[in-house]
């Protein structure tokens, strides 16, 4: 018992040292930094069917859903943007399928979001 009154009293007096002599700012504010930005869902939509659909551009296949983790609507999304990417790839290469996959995720994300996005089913 004679130890936990003296670390209390001991971490009582070291938070109590604010003499002000300080410039101004307080010690204890000096690290704080702002909050971190939350990513909007039409952003993180747009990055995870892009991701996926680099993974399965050259696949014979378009795999799990669940297993990618994505909605139905965002599978859906995958699927469009990965057919266009497999004609574009072979026309003009890897680049230009690289830029299609992006401008058609965040197209697709942006539409699938304007329209209302996910429901609170498992299968929107």
């Amino acid at each position: 018992m004679a130890l936990g009154l003296a670390l209390l009293a001991g971490g009582s007096v070291t938070a109590c040292d604010n003499s002000g002599s300080g410039g101004g700012r307080s010690p204890g504010r000096a690290g704080v930094s702002p909050s971190p930005r939350t990513t909007p869902a039409q952003e993180l939509c747009a990055r995870v069917v892009g991701y996926w659909s680099r993974k399965v551009l050259d696949s014979d296949t378009y795999g799990d859903y669940q297993t990618m983790g994505l909605s139905n609507g965002q599978y859906e999304i995958l699927r469009s943007v990965v057919d266009a990417a497999r004609a574009v790839k072979r026309r003009q290469g890897a680049e230009a399928a690289d830029q299609l996959i992006d401008r058609r995720a965040h197209e697709g994300c942006a539409d699938w979001y304007r329209t209302g996005g996910p429901s609170n089913g498992p299968w929107q």
